[in-house]
């Protein structure tokens, strides 16, 4: 049984796959979940709180995904891809919380900053694994921070409409088989 802040943050994050964060209102959230308008003010200071909570709960459900991507691959190099794979799926999925988890936060918010340090955690396990069995170069420092922007980037590029479908131009999961092919202390 969901308690009453869960059914809050389900509601908004239903209204943000509808129609990105502009479409979230306390009274809607409220309507939604089935409770009064004035219970989401309960719960949540504002509109920025609850949003930062429903991007707060979806970087809890990317972490679990992405280590759930990286967990059984035989080599930490192929876990690294599968974990990167995994996050451009997440992301392609749900756009609109990609968005809302990218997009500017003009307040520090403990919950999401919490969340955010979770995901990163489960992003840069698979890549410190990799690192250990002497998969790449560098640091995994520096590997982390390379997955991190080329994932985003491709994702952000894909969703934009700026990497096109046509034979020249790789696909997003294609860039990480690039990247992570490239970072590789011996490419295969």
């Amino acid at each position: 049984m969901s308690t009453t802040r869960e059914r809050l943050i389900h509601a908004a994050t239903q209204l943000v796959d509808e129609g990105g964060p502009a479409a979230v209102t306390l009274r809607e959230v409220g309507r939604r979940a089935d409770v009064s308008h004035n219970a989401p003010y309960k719960h949540f200071a504002d509109k920025q709180d609850l949003l930062a909570s429903v991007a707060a709960a979806e970087l809890h459900e990317l972490a679990a995904q992405l280590g759930a991507a990286a967990r059984g691959c035989d080599s930490g190099r192929s876990a690294v891809e599968a974990m990167a794979v995994a996050y451009l799926v997440w992301a392609q999925r749900h756009p609109a919380r990609f968005k809302l988890i990218f997009g500017p936060w003009n307040h520090p918010h403990d919950e999401l900053g919490r969340a955010a340090a979770a995901a990163t955690a489960a992003m840069n396990a698979p890549v410190v694994a990799a690192h250990r069995e002497g998969a790449f170069a560098g640091t995994p420092q520096q590997t982390a921070a390379l997955l991190r922007a080329l994932c985003h980037g491709a994702v952000d590029l894909s969703l934009s409409g700026h990497l096109r479908k046509d034979p020249e131009t790789p696909t997003p999961r294609e860039l990480v088989t690039l990247l992570v092919r490239s970072l590789a202390r011996h490419p295969t």
